[in-house]
């Protein structure tokens, strides 16, 4: 049984300050050190690392190193992922697909179900579009925006293989059968790219249960900003791209504060260009220019992040203040229990799987 002892160990539910971990392909055994004793088989693993916490939970990010969930092969999806677990530290990962055809969607759905049979750090599928507000589509090609449209989200889900954990929609745009339906197959409904005010939203509130709100980047309005810091302060989660770019670090600071630390969920956002050189990228069909850390279209518009995980769990304890228990909390504990990830990651707990960084 593999064994690593003497550290400081952050389980995600709380502190061990001087604790040991024994496992093979789950956990077996995590208690401080003035309970350990010594068993023949243990293989002690020798880190130099003096803390231990969950590995990264990403629940929104589109690709990196040079590689897109829309348009790569379930071979690429995974050597993608391979590589984000590597260099950033995510041990678990939703991936997401955008506003393009129906048919370059399904394709997509199939690939990330074939890499998902390679790769076990890959959990679900985030769907950000087409169910969009044509007002704030961002980056997304506004041809291919469409009404929320529950009988095409069930098809795609089919051909994923039940793979679709929380989908980004426009509130506004959706009929009561479209959030009915994501909230009787265990998909979450995310508001974002979107031209509802908080009351639109809250209206619809009773039919989202386990609700996510973007708190991504811009003040699209004075108003719809205001809102949705506000929003955030409610009994939602709030996803936020911490690269002090799509939001300062006073508004992260700001969104911290208002909603909690129990209320925050950190994503990367991250598309092809993360980890590759600067200069001409793809999102969506769409050209992307990465310049000075910023990806964006010709047009200016931001067009997702080259931001990496682990920098992003850096970034949120230099903005806010926040301990490393708290930064936890919003790379992984949070996610871990709001998509049921627990017994797969995201808490470092007993029978819970392997997945940490040290």
């Amino acid at each position: 049984m593999k064994l690593i002892k003497e550290k400081k160990i952050y389980t995600g539910d709380g502190v061990i300050e001087n604790g040991y971990i024994r496992f093979d392909e789950k956990i077996e055994e995590v208690g401080d050190m003035t309970g350990f004793e010594p068993k023949e088989d243990d293989l002690e693993v020798n880190c130099a690392g003096t803390m231990v916490v969950p590995g990264f939970i990403d629940i929104h990010s589109h690709g990196g190193y040079g590689k897109d969930n829309m348009d790569a092969t379930p071979d690429e999806i995974d050597e993608m992922v391979k590589q984000m677990t590597k260099q950033e530290g995510i041990t678990t990962y939703f991936c997401t697909t955008m506003t393009q055809t129906y048919e370059n969607i399904e394709k997509a759905m199939q690939n990330i179900h074939d890499a998902a049979q390679k790769n076990p750090v890959i959990k679900g599928i985030h769907v950000e579009g087409p169910f969009i507000s044509t007002v704030f589509k961002g980056a997304q090609d506004p041809s291919y925006i469409k009404k929320p449209d529950e009988n095409t989200l069930e098809k795609w889900n089919e051909i994923s293989g039940g793979l679709i954990r929380i989908v980004t929609y426009a509130p506004e745009e959706a009929d009561p059968s479209f959030e009915t339906w994501c909230r009787e197959n265990g998909v979450v409904l995310s508001a974002g790219h979107s031209n509802a005010l908080y009351g639109g939203i809250e209206c619809k509130r009773s039919n989202t249960c386990d609700s996510s709100l973007q708190c991504t980047a811009r003040t699209e309005s004075q108003r719809a900003g205001g809102d949705r810091i506000w929003y955030a302060g409610r009994r939602v989660h709030a996803e936020l791209i911490c690269d002090g770019k799509h939001i300062v670090p006073d508004m992260v600071k700001l969104a911290c504060k208002v909603r909690g630390y129990d209320g925050i969920e950190l994503i990367t956002d991250s598309m092809r260009a993360k980890g590759m050189p600067e200069g001409k990228s793809e999102l969506g069909g769409q050209v992307v220019i990465v310049k000075d850390g910023m990806a964006k279209l010709e047009d200016g518009t931001i067009a997702g992040s080259i931001l990496t995980y682990i920098q992003a769990f850096k970034n949120v304890m230099e903005f806010t203040g926040a301990t490393v228990e708290d930064a936890v909390k919003m790379t992984s504990g949070n996610q871990a229990k709001e998509f049921g990830l627990d017994s797969k990651g995201g808490l470092l707990q007993q029978e819970k799987m392997q997945t940490w960084l040290y």
